[in-house]
């Protein structure tokens, strides 16, 4: 999926990962009783943070990367009926490991 949407500063465009719709003994759980999604998929990066003197911190994330982000950080928004998330760099809490 091409984004049409270029987060700025230290902002970055996360595709939130749906978890399971069963617990692990096979119980489905309705749409009320599931957590919102804290893990999602990087789809596009700003340029990183602007400092008063002109000079630009990069990102640590780029696209692809799969994050842990706060629960309820960030700004939820639709982009061709697809659920995203503008996060700032600081509300991502971790980047996971690619094996």
């Amino acid at each position: 999926m091409v984004s049409k949407l270029q987060p700025l500063g230290d902002r970055v465009l996360v595709k939130p990962i749906e978890k399971e719709e069963r617990t692990k003994s096979g119980i489905y759980l309705p749409d009320t009783a599931k957590e919102k999604p804290q893990e999602g998929e990087v789809i596009a990066v700003g340029p990183g943070k602007m400092y008063e003197n002109g000079k630009r911190i990069p990102m640590d994330l780029k696209v692809g990367d799969k994050v842990i982000y706060a629960k309820y950080g960030g700004t939820e928004i639709k982009v061709d009926d697809v659920e995203m998330m503008i996060l700032r760099e600081s509300d991502i809490l971790a980047k996971k490991a690619n094996k």
